[in-house]
C-alpha cells in the first residue's frame, strides 16, 4: 500500500525546512551552467509516487511528466516501478517552494536504514558528490531540516512498505559500494550527532566532518561555517575542520 495524496499533503505541511542557511543551489549552479544540480534533469530526474503526482497536479502547474530526450535516458527509466512517475518542473527560476516534490525537499539526502531495519538518520546520494556542494560541506545541515526529514519519512514509512523497502535496499547498496571503496559512510544521526558506518563491519560510530573530505569542484575549498546546532549537540564532530576564524571564535 502506498501513501495517499492526503498523506503527502500532510508531509508537505510538515517538511518545509531548507537544508541550511546557505543558498546551496547558487554554489553548485556556478559549475553547472547557471542551474542548480538538483533542479536540472540533465543531472537528477525527480521520481514521485503516483499519489504524490496526483497531489502535485492538483496544487500547481509547475510540474509535467518528464519526456526522455534520448534512448539512453529512456533506457535508464525503463525499469521504473509502475507506481512511480518521472517528472520535471519549469526550472529553478520558477520554483514554488510549497509545491516542491518530496525528492526536491530531501536532496541530497535519503533515509539510511540499517541491516536490522532501523531508520537511524540520513546519508547522501553519493553519485552526486562531485557536483553537489552540500556533500562537501555537511556541517551546514541544520537541526530543523534533520527533524523534519525524519518525521516526514516516519509518516511515509508507516503507510508505504514499498518506500521503506526501496530505501532499505538503497542503504544496502551504499554499504556494498563503500565497502569496495574502503570508505566510511557519512551518517547524520536522527539524534543530531554525526556518525560514520565503517566500511567492513558496518558499525555505526561517532565521526568528524573532516573524515569525509570534499569532492569534485569543491575539493580545494575551505570549510564554511557550520550550523549552530553542531557546536551545541556534537562539538567533537567539528574537530579538525578548517573553519573560518570567525566561525571558530563564535563556537
Amino acid at each position: 500500500m502506498s501513501a495517499s495524496p492526503e498523506i503527502y499533503e500532510r508531509i508537505y505541511r510538515l517538511f518545509t525546512a531548507p537544508v541550511s542557511a546557505f543558498d546551496c543551489g547558487a554554489r553548485c549552479a556556478a559549475h553547472n551552467g547557471g542551474t542548480p544540480v538538483c533542479c536540472s534533469t540533465d543531472d537528477a530526474i525527480p521520481i514521485v509516487d503516483n499519489h504524490e503526482w496526483t497531489l502535485l497536479k492538483s496544487r500547481s502547474d509547475l510540474w509535467r511528466e518528464f519526456v526522455p530526450p534520448d534512448k539512453a535516458t529512456e533506457k535508464e527509466l525503463s525499469d521504473l516501478h509502475h507506481d512511480c512517475t518521472a517528472i520535471e518542473c519549469k526550472g529553478a527560476a520558477f520554483c514554488e517552494r510549497d509545491n516542491r516534490s518530496m525528492s526536491c525537499r530531501t536532496f541530497p539526502f535519503f533515509p539510511y536504514i540499517t541491516r536490522e531495519g532501523d531508520l537511524v538518520g540520513m546519508s547522501v546520494f553519493w553519485t552526486f558528490e562531485d557536483r553537489c556542494w552540500v556533500q562537501s560541506q555537511l556541517q551546514i545541515v541544520n537541526q530543523r531540516f534533520l527533524d523534519e526529514f525524519v518525521a516526514a519519512y516516519e509518516m511515509l514509512f508507516a503507510v508505504d512498505k514499498d518506500e521503506f523497502a526501496a530505501n532499505r535496499d538503497h542503504s544496502a547498496a551504499m554499504r556494498r559500494v563503500f565497502a569496495r571503496r574502503d570508505r566510511p559512510i557519512p551518517l547524520i544521526g536522527r539524534d543530531g550527532r554525526l556518525y560514520k558506518v565503517t566500511p567492513r563491519e558496518h558499525r555505526i560510530v561517532p565521526a568528524r566532518f573532516a573524515e569525509f573530505g570534499r569532492w569534485g569542484f569543491y575539493k580545494d575549498e575551505a570549510a564554511v561555517a557550520p550550523a549552530p546546532n553542531w557546536a551545541k549537540t556534537d562539538p567533537r564532530s567539528l574537530e579538525g575542520l578548517d573553519l573560518p576564524v570567525q566561525a571558530q571564535a563564535a563556537d
